[in-house]
């Protein structure tokens, strides 16, 4: 799948869990031989001019507005799985993640892709369907074996007081760190379920590492607990 345009940031104070990304493409149709007639060619055309200008409304922040053309976009062509995939995206932004998820599992059934399974991850996070989450990340991961935030963001899950699965949040974390070397939120979370299982050594090793890496919580972390 072709990807030209993505956003990643931080949707936690300490934990930089990777945002969920805003695809800009071209139109598509994932259905298999399928023929277009004239007029279905002009139809697609103005489908793409709908979804150029959700994703256009979607940058400066009118997602409402994205909303509605990325729908228009879908009326007319129901096989774009890139319009659902962002009107999720948009949708998740407005904090309508039942809305998000109904987005991104209309896109995956049209076509699976690791995007789709991680954004879908995210907002199961936030309706606290903890276990749901874990499943799309590792989803995402099968699909792209080397999806470093979806591994951080599996240990990030395991290791808080919901899952409390600490031995698989170091797993994940250092997955993520055999990925990246260099990922300080990785280290951050490895070394929170270190802490849970009362290895302060390893924990403050962790730690220290992050922060070497520019990780200013951990930093902190290291002054009060090390």
């Amino acid at each position: 799948m072709k990807k030209r345009t993505a956003f990643i940031g931080v949707i936690l104070s300490f934990i930089p869990l990777g945002q969920p990304l805003l695809i800009k493409t071209g139109l598509v149709l994932s259905t298999a031989g399928l023929i277009i007639s004239v007029t279905e060619k002009v139809n697609a055309e103005t489908s793409k001019f709908f979804f150029d200008r959700g994703y256009e409304k979607s940058k400066k922040g009118d997602y409402y507005g994205a909303i509605s053309d990325f729908s228009k976009a879908i009326e007319i062509n129901p096989y774009d799985d890139y319009a659902f995939y962002n009107r999720g995206w948009n949708k998740a932004k407005l904090k309508d993640y039942y809305g998000s998820i109904s987005d991104y599992t209309k896109a995956i059934e049209i076509n699976p892709n690791e995007s789709a399974y991680y954004n879908r991850g995210i907002s199961k996070r936030k309706l606290k369907d903890y276990y749901g989450a874990i499943s799309d990340y590792k989803k995402s991961i099968e699909i792209n074996p080397q999806k470093l935030d979806a591994y951080n963001n599996i240990s990030y899950i395991k290791r808080n007081k919901e899952i409390n699965d600490n031995y698989g949040a170091i797993f994940y974390a250092t997955k993520a760190i055999e990925i990246d070397p260099n990922y300080s939120s990785a280290y951050l979370n490895r070394g929170v379920a270190k802490e849970n299982l009362g290895d302060m050594k390893g924990a403050c090793d962790d730690w220290r590492k992050a922060s070497s890496l520019g990780n200013e919580s951990t930093a902190e972390w290291v002054r009060n607990q090390c």
